[in-house]
């Protein structure tokens, strides 16, 4: 998986070079460039502060258009929440252009940044060619921002590159997982949740202590929410990932609360539905979504499907809004036959549908199942006897049993699971009967290892060993930090799990302790 020379330049240029709800302040675009209007887009060195401390992102990317986003903040971490904007609106301009000094721009236009969206901004961009790289910056209170790069899906395509990553604790490490993984140019990320933490300040410590420190208590207000994003924001290897590759984006519980379910987390706290809706705001404001997805006070859409020509389907799942409580008080349980019961559900008879349905339509040659939690039954204690974790799929087999059979009746669509959440790597068969190793294979699960969450981690070959005579269905498992690198054709998909043996301090390598082939029609690791 070799950087293309021209993207190796982009990411020297680009790192030498960086220094209301939002319907009124989105922009659907498609208008053609206007040239005589940006003969003068350049910096003016005015004195007002630079306010593109958040970066840029792309995400959501289609045949014909993607989603670009950005948020005004010159403070970012300013207690209320603002990010030391003024309460009035700001006009924001932006350019695509099919080089990045910007000398054939293709789309351009203002959007306006309002202050009850705390000044963030999503353009939807349309009118561009299938399968192409473009660049885009934003100009805003005299500022450029940094350049940024990204694609569109294609019709048709041999071969496309795309990250699985999840789980980035700030307190716990350096993101430098974050860079290695933009250093291999994926067309694509798939953030598979837990983007931030909603912890106070030293409260969830790494097993080898924190490295950073939270700004803040405990996360409960729209204001707390919005600092802790742009905290997280400011990291600069998280601003190089945004900027070299679109995202697909979904949440799991840490962007609200952990462990949370439906209406209530498991800690029952009350008021919990106007929490739930400041962390959704601020998710959506900080994150290259579309409008479907703007948040409608303690609801948000997520779910979605992203395509990617003929090659791929992206069905992304959303695990926390609709689900039952966890059984048994949650957390590590054996035993335990409340979570047995054949009413529970985890996706919710709607979502179900709609995912059986897209698999079923689906013309990708691979269904990439994005979501949260492990499927696959993980059976943590080494030796007679059983634990689960409850608040993964292992809480809701019933359910996780109807979604394997979708996945078995779905035909040659070649379904593989991306999962986060775990914070460790691990690659697995999924099978009808998980108590029967003879069992159909159904499909493949691919867990994507934390960026950060829970420090450097530890290399136990002993134990892993044990683990997986215990689960034997799985293949792999790995408890470095760091990501997975994909790369799909028609014939097969190669997955590379990518590791870090450090991110305690900065400047560590990664490199490949495991691959995986799974060839098209097949639906099993080799």
């Amino acid at each position: 998986m070799e950087q293309n020379p021209s993207r190796r330049a982009f990411l020297i240029a680009a790192t030498a070079g960086a220094g209301g709800l939002v319907l009124p302040g989105s922009a659907d675009a498609s208008a053609p460039p206007r040239s005589a209007s940006w003969t003068t887009f350049t910096s003016t060195g005015c004195a007002a502060p630079d306010p593109f401390t958040l970066g840029i992102a792309s995400g959501d990317p289609e045949a014909d258009g993607v989603v670009l986003w950005t948020r005004l903040a010159p403070d970012p971490l300013a207690s209320d929440g603002h990010g030391g904007m003024p309460g009035r609106d700001v006009e924001v301009g932006w350019q695509v252009a099919t080089d990045e000094r910007f000398r054939q721009v293709v789309r351009t236009g203002t959007a306006t940044a309002r202050p009850g969206s705390a000044h963030a901004v999503h353009v939807e961009v349309h009118g561009l060619g299938p399968g192409r790289e473009y660049f885009y910056r934003f100009r805003a209170n005299g500022h450029l921002s940094p350049v940024g790069r990204t694609r569109t899906s294609p019709t048709t395509a041999d071969s496309f590159t795309f990250a699985a990553v999840s789980c980035a604790q700030y307190e716990h490490g350096y993101y430098t997982a974050y860079r290695r993984m933009a250093e291999q140019d994926p067309d694509l990320v798939v953030h598979l949740g837990d983007y931030i933490y909603e912890y106070s300040a030293g409260v969830y410590t790494a097993a080898n202590g924190n490295v950073r420190r939270h700004v803040g208590g405990k996360l409960q207000t729209l204001a707390d929410y919005r600092v802790r994003h742009a905290q997280y924001k400011t990291d600069p290897d998280l601003q190089f990932a945004h900027r070299n590759s679109p995202w697909l984006v979904i949440f799991d519980d840490h962007e609200v609360e952990n462990n949370w379910a439906a209406d209530n987390p498991g800690t029952l706290v009350p008021g919990f539905g106007t929490r739930k809706a400041a962390g959704f705001q601020a998710y959506y404001e900080h994150m290259p979504l579309r409008r479907s997805a703007v948040a409608r006070g303690s609801r948000i859409k997520i779910n979605r499907r992203v395509g990617w020509g003929s090659l791929a389907t992206f069905h992304l799942l959303d695990t926390r809004q609709y689900r039952d409580h966890q059984p048994c008080d949650d957390g590590m349980r054996s035993g335990c036959d409340e979570r047995l019961g054949q009413e529970r559900v985890m996706l919710g008879d709607d979502q179900m549908e709609w995912l059986a349905e897209g698999l079923r339509s689906s013309s990708g040659t691979w269904n990439l199942i994005a979501q949260q939690i492990i499927l696959g039954q993980r059976d943590y204690h080494l030796g007679p006897g059983r634990e689960l974790n409850v608040d993964a799929w292992d809480g809701y087999p019933a359910e996780r049993d109807r979604l394997l059979g979708t996945l078995a009746a779905s035909g040659d669509g070649n379904p593989i699971v991306l999962t986060g959440d775990a914070h460790v790597a691990s690659a697995s068969d999924l099978v009808a009967d998980f108590d029967d190793p003879d069992a159909d294979r159904v499909g493949v699960e691919l867990v994507s290892t934390s960026i950060s969450s829970d420090g450097d981690g530890y290399h136990d070959p002993a134990r892993d060993a044990a683990l997986l005579a215990e689960n034997p269905h799985m293949r792999f498992v790995n408890e470095r930090r760091g990501y997975i690198m994909c790369r799909a054709t028609p014939q097969e998909l190669k997955a590379d799990f990518r590791t870090l043996d450090y991110i305690s301090r900065m400047g560590a390598p990664a490199r490949t302790a495991a691959r995986f082939t799974i060839p098209a029609g097949e639906r099993v690791l080799t």
